[in-house]
């Protein structure tokens, strides 16, 4: 087993869930801090179920030599199923990229006073723009930002717990379940992981088929990725759990709390989060756009104008609430993506057990 190999997987696994919304705080937020305490429980379930999938789903994709994403969908849900999941998939996506356009409106009116949809337009001109002209290099630029983003992340959450004027049990007091995304703490851990998976999974699958590190290392990369994303929500639940009576209502909690305790951060996080927003958005808009039209037609540039007014028409609703609405919905439906993974995974332990006993037969 390579150990830095193991770290390169690890950290790629990390790079893939963080993005925009979980560097705001607001999927933190709705799925674990609301509960209190028991979102503490919720954010150690998540970092348990986030190691064992990334653990599975790398080794299957090694096993499966799997090489595209539509592949690795039918490979472990067979046709059908397989075929369902594409479909889903694929509008969330979509789903993701007006996600990406309220919060690039709500970072821009939260930190910078411009109207949200004023600043939603700005976010979808320029993704259409960089998509139009193809620059490439823009994005893997933008990209650079990640270890940037948790760097920030984790100084202001960190910073949270020396500057809390209440005790721990107090601000529990301040809990409201019945804003959170779901019914309870353990059901919210859960759909946390599925969502996350419906979107990560085919990238795991297919990153376990093409990279050439023995299975060992990549299972040992999923689990320890896994387990840090489980320690970053940890981090910044309990950041927020720390300030929880500030919060409500609250599109950003995270650039809240850098203005109140890092006033000199919070337009550096905005920068940061806004280019994590813009480099999702470009990737999602394009694989939801290229799904539909091929990206070599004629017709590939107006599709992409199209489907980024209608992200934009979804946006309008609202960062928060969209959070709280398209984000659970997926991750009821990434339960099936989970089921066919644990299938897969029992499926190869049955034929490794008969395996054994023919050879204890003969």
């Amino acid at each position: 087993m390579n150990v830095k190999q193991m770290f390169n997987i690890a950290g790629a696994y990390v790079g893939v869930v963080v993005g925009a919304g979980f560097a705001s705080g607001q999927e933190i937020l709705q799925f674990f801090t609301y509960f209190g305490w028991w979102g503490t429980l919720g954010g150690i379930v998540a970092g348990l179920l986030f190691a064992w999938f990334g653990y599975q789903l790398l080794q299957l994709g090694s096993g499966m030599n799997a090489s595209s994403h539509k592949q690795a969908i039918h490979l472990i849900s067979g046709k059908y199923l397989g075929w369902l999941l594409d479909i889903i998939i694929t509008f969330f996506l979509f789903g993701v990229a007006g996600i990406m356009l309220a919060g690039g409106g709500a970072v821009l009116n939260q930190q910078f006073g411009v109207p949200v949809t004023i600043g939603s337009i700005i976010i979808l001109v320029l993704t259409i723009l960089t998509l139009l002209l193809n620059m490439e290099k823009m994005v893997s630029v933008i990209s650079i930002f990640t270890p940037f983003l948790l760097i920030a992340v984790l100084i202001i959450t960190i910073g949270a717990y020396f500057t809390m004027d209440k005790d721990f049990a107090t601000l529990a007091s301040f809990a409201k379940p019945d804003k959170a995304a779901t019914s309870s703490w353990i059901f919210g851990a859960f759909l946390y992981v599925s969502y996350n998976l419906a979107a990560t999974a085919p990238i795991l699958i297919t990153m376990g088929g093409k990279i050439s590190y023995d299975k060992r290392t990549l299972g040992m990369g999923g689990m320890m990725g896994g387990l840090t994303l489980g320690l970053l929500v940890l981090i910044i639940h309990l950041g927020m759990l720390s300030h929880l009576d500030q919060l409500t209502g609250i599109d950003l909690p995270t650039l809240y709390l850098a203005n109140q305790q890092f006033p000199w951060l919070a337009p550096i996080l905005s920068i940061i989060i806004l280019g994590m927003i813009f480099n999702t958005a470009v990737g999602m808009l394009y694989t939801f756009t290229s799904r539909m039209v091929s990206s070599e037609s004629p017709k590939f540039k107006y599709a992409l104008i199209a489907s980024g007014i209608l992200a934009y028409v979804s946006s309008l609703f609202g960062f928060s609430k969209l959070v709280g609405t398209v984000y659970p919905i997926m991750g009821y439906l990434g339960f099936l993506l989970m089921g066919a993974t644990i299938f897969a995974w029992l499926r190869k332990k049955s034929r490794l057990t008969s395996f054994s006993n023919e050879k204890l037969e003969y």
